[in-house]
């Protein structure tokens, strides 16, 4: 079955069975070993992709589904060897230990701050539920978002300020 979809920003066309997973076409076939295989039951979060812009289990996801999409690996968050600030919270917060679960937290962290700013830590734990951490714990997880939060809001533009009318010359 020949797939098409945008991933990372570039036009891709693969060749892959009906029943193949996006998760495997990713790796395997593209070479994109980011997204990782957890436990292959959408449990744990570690195969997370965007899907148009929503998070994913891509173990779960056969990749026709993916056909005319637009999808996001964690690959497509980083602009050559820069870091998104995103990956540089979780880095300096710590909250990436063995770094396996670490790709879909940070796919699940750029989603919700896309749609919320500026979230709390309540709307931060229900973002990131479907996703597991066997070795951070989460509070460093926690401060990595708070912290990628505060610096893209940092680096917003400015809203424009509103202009005063022009005062009218009085009719003589």
């Amino acid at each position: 079955m020949n797939i098409r979809f945008r991933l990372n920003g570039r036009e891709v066309e693969i060749e892959a069975g009906a029943d193949a997973r996006l998760l495997d076409v990713l790796r395997e076939d593209l070479h994109l070993t980011g997204t990782k295989e957890g436990c292959g039951e959408g449990e744990c979060g570690a195969c997370t992709v965007l899907l148009d812009g929503q998070p994913v289990n891509s173990c779960l996801l056969l990749a026709p589904q993916a056909d005319g999409c637009d999808v996001v690996t964690i690959e497509g968050l980083a602009e050559g060897a820069h870091l998104h600030p995103i990956q540089e919270a979780f880095v300096e917060e710590g909250a990436v230990q063995c770094g396996f679960c670490t790709p879909g937290f940070i796919l699940a962290t750029y989603s919700l701050l896309r749609a919320n700013p500026e979230p709390t830590d309540e709307e931060i734990l229900t973002a990131l539920e479907g996703n597991l951490c066997r070795c951070t714990g989460y509070s460093r997880i926690l401060a990595a978002v708070r912290l990628a939060a505060a610096r893209l809001l940092a680096q917003r533009p400015a809203a424009p300020q509103p202009v005063a009318a022009a005062e009218t010359p009085e009719a003589e």
